[in-house]
This record gives C-alpha cells, sequence and structure tokens, in this order.
C-alpha cells in the first residue's frame, strides 16, 4: 500500500472518522474515500450502502470490480444518569457491540455496586466526557431528569452530529427542554433529532422494558441511519 494512503487510514482511525479503502481488482490502483466525500454514480450508490452497513465486499461499478474495505469507528454509547434503565441497558448495549460509559456526577446512584463492569464516571458530564468527546458514531442517551446534567452532553451530541440522540421524559418534560436548548442556540432542526419520548413505542413499563425500547431504538439508527425522531 502506498505509505501516504496507510497514514491518512490510521489518521481516520485515530480520529473516529469513518473512511473506505477502494481497491480496483484488475490493475489494483487503490484509493481512500472519506465519509461525506462526493463520490457520483454506481460507486456513490455503493459507497453509501457500504458505509451505512458496515460491510466490505466487492461490487462492481463504472464497468470495474472493486473491493470496499470498510473501516468504521465502533460505536459509543453515552449513558447520562446511574439509574434503574441504565443499570439494565449498560450490559444489553455492551452485549450488542456498543462501548459504554455512564456518566453520573450524583454519588449516590453512580456505585460500583450498581454498575459492577461497567465503565462508570461519577462526575460532571463536561468533564467526564473530556477525554472522550461525543462523535459522530456515539449514542447518546440522557435519562436523569434533571436539566443540569442531561441538557450539556444533550447539546454537544446535537453539534457533534451523534447518529442517535435519545431523552427520557414526557411530552411536557421535553417542551421545557425544547425552550432550553433554543435559548442555548440550537436550531428546529437539531433539537428535532432527538427522540423524545425515548425509545421504540412498544408499550415499555419496567426499566428493564424500556432499555430494550432504548437499545432497538439506538441499533436502527445505527444500521439504518434514520432519525429516530422522525424528522
Amino acid at each position: 500500500m502506498d505509505p501516504n494512503l496507510l497514514k491518512a487510514l490510521n489518521a481516520a482511525r485515530r480520529d473516529r472518522q469513518a473512511a473506505i479503502l477502494v481497491t480496483a481488482l484488475e490493475g489494483g490502483k487503490t484509493w481512500l474515500v472519506m465519509k461525506g466525500d462526493a463520490v457520483e454514480g454506481e460507486l456513490g450508490d455503493a459507497v453509501g450502502k457500504a458505509f451505512s452497513t458496515g460491510k466490505s465486499g466487492v461490487v462492481e461499478a463504472g464497468g470495474e470490480r472493486l473491493f470496499l474495505n470498510v473501516h468504521l469507528p465502533s460505536p459509543r454509547m453515552v449513558i447520562i444518569g446511574a439509574v434503574h434503565i441504565s443499570q439494565a441497558l449498560a450490559p444489553m448495549a455492551a452485549m450488542t457491540g456498543f462501548d459504554v460509559r455512564v456518566i453520573d456526577p450524583r454519588t449516590a446512584f453512580a456505585t460500583e455496586d450498581r454498575f459492577s463492569g461497567v465503565d462508570l464516571v461519577a462526575d460532571w458530564p463536561e468533564d467526564a466526557l473530556r477525554d472522550r468527546p461525543i462523535d459522530a458514531f456515539t449514542a447518546l442517551v440522557a435519562v436523569t431528569h434533571d436539566p443540569k446534567i442531561d441538557d450539556w452532553p444533550l447539546i454537544s451530541a446535537l453539534k457533534a452530529r451523534a447518529f442517535y440522540v435519545g431523552a427520557l421524559g414526557s411530552r411536557k418534560t421535553h417542551a421545557r427542554r425544547v425552550e432550553r436548548l433554543m435559548q442555548a442556540g440550537l436550531s428546529t432542526d437539531e433539537i428535532n433529532r432527538i427522540a423524545a419520548p425515548i425509545g421504540l413505542d412498544i408499550g415499555a413499563q419496567s426499566p428493564e422494558e424500556i432499555a430494550v425500547a432504548v437499545l432497538a431504538q439506538a441499533v436502527a439508527a445505527l444500521r439504518q441511519r434514520t432519525n429516530p425522531a422522525g424528522g
């Protein structure tokens, strides 16, 4: 591989950017396509599908057979709030392949006894996320019901274009949240990306059922690249 190409690919991996290494099976020409690059025609369609599914493979485009080697950052889930829903959601999300972190400054909730084996940070989100900021391959789940804790990570996730942003609360609670976020300078389009009430509408009642609904909605947003809020 061209050393410059390898350098660019390694930089993309380090910066958690999605990239596809395209190789022509006849002739061996290789080039790198970053997510967001303008690629037209059949190759553009194939690249878009590969970024969505994360699957590498051979495609035919423009009369050529090409191998698309997909490099996607591993998906993360940041759960704001060490509550009962989080106790169920964290291990389920980890089993599904998410790199999970639970954040809550309330030390009465954020205890090792309640979250054994979980990456748990008993600190304010502003400080806890300083070393691993939210990015486009992060799902943000805010479940504390406390604006002082939830609002900052919600704003950060929306600005970073996190693939999933969900917040617990009734429609009345969310209406007040919308007012605060608009005052913070977010646009209506950005705010409409929040899944609230959080989770798929499956009639969930228990914390475990709500966790199932949230995880399913996050996976759908990751794999189908849909807006879970329906906007």
